[in-house]
């Protein structure tokens, strides 16, 4: 298989998986009820929510810069703005490509190695997945109740979850994996690509331990709350657009947000499709049953974040063009 067929799978597969799953759901829905309630809603929440996006994603450059800065590099806020702003552009046609772009696009402006950037971005992400985790345990213990209400109701769930999580085979799968990783660099340590997985993960962990090398941790840490407080906002802040969302609340927001987060790591592009499933069932939990109005909060929200995303992405694309014809008078 050649490097284009490759390259078009990658960007067909998660594509299509996107639309069917956003298909299966949708298709359910009356249409035309769901154009009423869009007509009905109110856009300057929308509006409100998009600007908060916008202050996401700054909050995430001037996060970046800080780690870029610990490897050595004075980067101006614009290069790190374009690096985010093209990274999220870029993960919606090719999921988790962005990253690899932003590391390129930087290394080649400010002539860092590209290995190293990509550990900060490796750092940068851990930080995300750290966060959603925090923010799982958070939800657990503060809706506890409305959670065990929700599989007293559905028991076939709990008995999944249990089955899952006590299954011997899952166990045994990562015993395997981890046994096979450790003997490979145990007695093939002198292979060309043991060798060569050691020297990346020695500039990845350069990158990654940026976060306990840098000067400014504090700054860091108080980045991170903001850049997950933004996000947060810009959900709950669209849950005032619609009546039947509007008394849900900051806790049951909460839920609806670290779901949807959830829903955002299946690797389709923009979390298309498993993004939209995981809110609307959280709706549902919550008492938001009418599935029309829960389809069309699902829509609103996450169109508001692509929009945020697609607007962001056409002023990178100017921004590093007007650079370039800046560089090359």
């Amino acid at each position: 298989m050649n490097k284009t067929i490759r390259n078009i799978l990658k960007f067909l597969i998660p594509l299509c998986c996107g639309v069917l799953i956003f298909w299966a759901v949708y298709r359910q829905l009356d249409m035309k009820r769901v154009l009423r309630i869009l007509a009905e809603i109110k856009y300057e929440w929308v509006i409100l929510s998009m600007i908060v996006g916008v202050m996401s994603h700054i909050a995430r450059a001037l996060r970046w810069r800080l780690q870029v800065q610990a490897l050595g590099n004075n980067i101006s806020l614009r290069t790190t703005t374009n690096a985010i702003f093209g990274t999220y552009a870029m993960n919606l046609v090719f999921p988790r490509l962005g990253e690899v772009w932003r590391c390129g696009y930087v290394a080649q402006r400010e002539g860092m190695s590209f290995t190293m950037l990509l550990g900060s971005v490796v750092s940068d992400r851990l930080m995300d997945t750290v966060a959603v985790i925090l923010l799982i345990i958070a939800v657990f213990f503060l809706q506890m109740n409305v959670l065990f209400d929700f599989l007293k109701e559905y028991p076939s769930i709990e008995k999944t979850a249990v089955a899952l999580a006590t299954s011997p085979y899952l166990y045994l799968s990562l015993a395997v994996v981890t046994g096979a990783v450790i003997w490979l660099f145990r007695q093939k340590k002198e292979s060309r690509w043991v060798v060569r997985i050691k020297e990346l993960m020695r500039k990845l962990w350069y990158g990654i331990r940026t976060i306990f090398t840098m000067k400014k941790k504090t700054q860091f840490i108080l980045y991170t709350i903001l850049i997950w407080f933004c996000y947060y906002l810009q959900l709950y802040v669209c849950t005032f657009a619609f009546a039947d969302t509007a008394q849900l609340g900051a806790l049951a927001t909460l839920s609806l947000f670290v779901m949807g987060s959830i829903g955002a790591g299946v690797p389709v592009q923009g979390g298309f499709g498993p993004w939209h499933v995981a809110v609307i069932a959280t709706l549902y939990i919550y008492g938001v049953t009418d599935p029309d109005v829960a389809g069309s909060f699902a829509l609103v929200a996450h169109g508001v974040q692509i929009v945020v995303i697609v607007l962001l992405g056409i002023y990178t694309f100017f921004s590093i063009l007007f650079e370039k014809k800046k560089r090359g008078k």
